[in-house]
């Protein structure tokens, strides 16, 4: 997992938000959806990233709700 940001990961059927690099989950939510909303409420108020990890537990998605390291022209 990346060192800051909330992670959106599957968990036995289910999906949970989790704070990186911690081991407890914040929330367990029967649909992806409903961790996403929870994890983008907390990634906003706390300035992070959002993670959303696919079924496999890869990450296939990202925002960013802080300052972004990356910048770009135009």
């Amino acid at each position: 997992m990346a060192t800051k940001g909330q992670h959106v990961v599957p968990n036995g059927g289910k999906w949970s938000v989790r704070k990186a690099g911690s081991s407890k989950v914040t929330g367990t939510y029967s649909t992806q959806g409903e961790a996403i909303r929870e994890a983008r409420k907390i990634a906003k108020n706390q300035s992070t990233e959002l993670y959303i990890h696919g079924r496999d537990g890869r990450i296939r998605e990202r925002d960013s709700y802080g300052n972004d390291p990356v910048k770009s022209k135009g």
